[in-house]
């Protein structure tokens, strides 16, 4: 994992004995990102240190011709096999797919996985909701190039809806590493080798009340049913939290959740 950067938050003033957690961002954003990432996260630091993966292209990061989610879990894995005993692995959206291909390929380096609305369509292709995305994705042209970053970010938030983060310059190139990514749904989820670990699993899914319609409809259903299909499938617990964005619309349930399952 060479080159590839990691915040580390460390408040158990030198207590090394824990298990760390390794955290895996999703798009447009990065580890410590407040808007999308997990900053609401850092209370947790109190009692084990969190590894904060920047993936390639984003945050502190090199940059990267194409994001793949292949690379992504050859750099967790790379990073987990350099903490004595391994780690306690989180992962939301594209990084929680990251994150299940990693621990189906070293499940002996992970303690734990916890997912949050993971990016795994392949796990419930056979979903009605999901099935209809892959066929509106399949019948898309991409993204024309003539597209900035600053324009996609806007259509991607302000056009369903969400507001839109300040499009600084590190947000920026966070999306246009996000409009080059490989398709999620080309990645085949090692389910089994999930479900027969011997660590526990967590599935952490929002209701989606309250999101814009357009949200709700194209990114929320698909995301819902996907995380029902994951939990189901590896035998893990699902948890549901109000709104639409766990983590940092939620962040003390959300939290209170990783602590007991890190316990």
């Amino acid at each position: 994992m060479t080159g590839v950067h990691r915040t580390v938050w460390d408040e158990t003033r030198g207590e090394r004995t824990r298990t760390p957690a390794v955290f895996v961002h999703n798009i447009f954003t990065w580890g410590s990102d407040e808007a999308y990432g997990f900053a609401a996260q850092r209370p947790l630091a109190e009692h084990r240190p969190l590894v904060l993966v920047d993936r390639r292209g984003y945050g502190a990061s090199p940059d990267t011709d194409r994001g793949d989610f292949e690379t992504d879990a050859d750099d967790l894995v790379a990073l987990l096999a350099r903490q004595p005993g391994g780690a306690h692995l989180v992962g939301h959206g594209n990084g929680g797919l990251a994150a299940m291909l990693a621990a189906g390929r070293r499940p002996d380096l992970v303690r734990s996985l916890a997912l949050i609305q993971p990016s795994a369509f392949s796990a419930a292709a056979g979903h009605p909701v999901v099935r209809a995305m892959l066929d509106r994705v399949g019948e898309s042209a991409g993204v024309p190039e003539s597209v900035t970053p600053e324009q996609y970010l806007r259509a991607s938030t302000e056009g369903l809806g969400m507001p839109m983060p300040e499009p600084t310059a590190r947000r920026l190139r966070a999306v246009a590493t996000s409009m080059r990514e490989r398709p999620v749904w080309e990645a085949s989820v090692p389910l089994e080798p999930l479900r027969d670990a011997p660590w526990p699993t967590l599935v952490i899914c929002g209701t989606w009340d309250g999101a814009p319609e357009l949200y709700r409809r194209y990114a929320g259903e698909p995301l819902a049913a996907c995380a029902e299909a994951v939990a189901e499938a590896v035998g893990a617990r699902l948890l549901r939290v109000a709104g639409y964005y766990p983590h940092t619309q939620r962040p003390d349930e959300v939290n209170a959740a990783l602590r007991e399952l890190w316990g």
